[in-house]
């Protein structure tokens, strides 16, 4: 049996790549907007709304084009798939939460945090080396982080920059499940996410008594986020990924983050505090020197745990 050997990805696939990954990011950016825009549902009915429309999307992507249901490649991947669900429900809720209770500059600056979480978790459970440049990267953001928050101590404000936090461990939590299961199919894993979602915001809208039927504003932001904003944008990320390194993808992931206040911004007026303007400064030099720093490194081999 001859190997075969691998090509690497043409030009216009790796133009379509940065087309596919800034298209994603941009629409990852209006989900500030999207929730801003919600007049009176709480985060367990949006996260609801939003899960059952992103669960029918993703169950027919998945199935044109893989030919297969989800459930059954959910079955190869076993156990990881579980965890990266679950924390991704946990990131999902943080995320509506924080964007809810602070600003989302604040909110997705926060966010932006989720791959120095993916770092650490994977030099502890996979026992990924991580660079010292990514060290100094990590202490630099929360210095940042430190900026960010220092305006807000006995606020909501704080609890949101505390949900935001824990949005993007859960967002590193599912980065380290998908490398410990081996896939970097990322679908199944969001699709059982929103089963998950689905299952545990029904349960918590009938224990607080919350209604089920949103007005037909609320519930159609909601769903149009779990097909535009989740789906479609998972589906552009995972197309784009495949022809790009690491390091442009981690650059072009900012989009997100710079075009989320944006939108806010030029759609609704809301403006940052100083303290969130110059934090995040430092975040996103944190973030854009780590990912430039490690631009000509191939990514560490997967170890099992």
């Amino acid at each position: 049996m001859t190997a075969s050997v691998s090509t690497p990805p043409s030009t216009k696939s790796k133009q379509l790549g940065v087309i596919f990954v800034f298209t994603a990011g941009v629409l990852w950016s209006t989900v500030g907007l999207g929730i801003r825009l919600i007049e009176d549902a709480t985060v367990w009915q949006i996260l609801l709304y939003r899960s059952v429309s992103m669960s029918l999307f993703l169950y027919v992507v998945i199935r044109l084009r893989s030919g297969e249901s989800p459930f059954a490649q959910l079955r190869r991947v076993g156990f990881p798939a579980v965890v990266a669900g679950f924390s991704l429900v946990a990131a999902y809720s943080g995320g509506i939460f924080a964007i809810q209770a602070t600003s989302v500059a604040n909110a997705m600056l926060l966010f932006a945090t989720a791959p120095f979480f993916a770092a650490v978790l994977g030099w502890i459970v996979l026992r990924e080396p991580v660079r010292l440049a990514t060290w100094i990267a990590i202490a630099v953001a929360v210095g940042g982080i430190a900026i960010m928050v220092a305006d807000k101590s006995g606020s909501i404000a704080l609890i949101g920059s505390l949900a935001a936090l824990g949005s993007s461990f859960g967002f590193a939590v599912f980065t380290v499940a998908l490398r410990w299961g081996r896939t970097g199919e990322m679908l199944p894993s969001v699709f059982l996410s929103g089963l998950f979602a689905i299952a545990i915001t029904l349960s918590i809208c009938v224990y607080l008594d919350l209604p089920l039927l949103l007005s037909p504003r609320d519930g159609g932001i909601a769903m149009g986020m779990g097909v535009f904003q989740v789906g479609a944008g998972l589906i552009l990320y995972t197309l784009g990924s495949r022809t790009l390194p690491a390091a442009e993808l981690a650059l072009l992931s900012l989009a997100e983050v710079l075009l989320g206040p944006f939108w806010v911004w030029f759609i609704l007026g809301e403006t940052v505090s100083a303290n969130t303007l110059f934090g995040g400064i430092v975040l996103l030099v944190s973030i854009v020197g780590n990912a430039l720093s490690g631009k000509r490194r191939k990514p560490p081999p997967i170890t099992a745990p």
